[in-house]
């Protein structure tokens, strides 16, 4: 029996606060395709779940006044999103990816609508990113995101401050890390691209009269696509196996 009903929500709603916070921008959860109240519920069943473990740590910041409640709905969403943007970071980084590889093989048309967000995004870019996201959820990356959630509450202790320069550090170190594993993945076809417009030039030198860009296109994406079949595999792979080593050293 529940002594302490009003005691009860507004911790249940502390709870909720981190969790939505990480819910609201962690990827394929924030998508725009996902409704705002499927979003809520997430959060809300996530929280009443987890309660119970983070009960004597949360109940008794509810007795104190209305200001530091107030600053505790605050710094808790803080954390929450912070947490969730660190994946959405990695994410990003594979539509940063994507996008190299559709423009090293030619594929350049026109965006249009994007699977996940409202951006647009050309076809092939959209499917790369949209690959990497499922196989994230297969490999229960969200799992990951969701233990360290609750494990925050011993490195960032609940009702204190938010360590803004150490929140900074794992960005800027995230974004660090990232970069250089997306350019990684996009390096053969940053080398096929940069390989193949430096022939084109040097054949267009020896034959300036043959309009030789216009021809070369089809073969540019043709290359590109066999490529693509061959290395898009490992790509997506290395992709999610590597979120826990950037995710958890945060």
């Amino acid at each position: 029996m529940i002594t302490d009903p009003q005691g009860t929500v507004l911790a249940l709603f502390l709870v909720f606060c981190r969790i939505g916070g990480c819910v609201l921008a962690l990827p394929g959860f924030s998508s725009a395709r996902v409704p705002e109240q499927l979003r809520v519920f997430i959060a809300a069943a996530l929280s009443i779940a987890v309660m119970p473990l983070l009960w004597d740590t949360v109940y008794p910041a509810v007795h104190t006044g209305a200001g530091t409640y107030i600053g505790l709905i605050f710094s808790e969403s803080l954390i929450g999103v912070m947490y969730g943007m660190l994946a959405r970071i990695y994410t990003l980084g594979m539509q940063f990816a994507a996008s190299i590889l559709a423009t090293m093989v030619g594929y350049t048309q026109p965006g249009s609508a994007d699977i996940i967000e409202d951006t647009p995004e050309t076809s092939l870019s959209s499917f790369v990113t949209f690959a990497g996201i499922m196989i994230l959820f297969i490999m229960d990356f969200h799992h990951i995101v969701f233990r360290a959630l609750i494990d925050s509450y011993t490195t960032m202790p609940f009702g204190g401050l938010v360590h803004m320069r150490s929140t900074l550090i794992s960005f800027t170190d995230t974004l660090e890390q990232t970069t250089y594993i997306m350019l990684r993945l996009s390096s053969p076809f940053l080398i096929y691209g940069l390989i193949f417009n430096v022939s084109i030039g040097f054949i267009n030198k020896l034959a300036p009269q043959i309009p030789v860009y216009f021809i070369s296109t089809p073969y540019l994406l043709l290359g590109g696509l066999f490529l693509i079949y061959f290395s898009i595999a490992a790509m997506v792979s290395q992709f999610a196996q590597s979120f826990d080593s950037i995710y958890i050293g945060r």
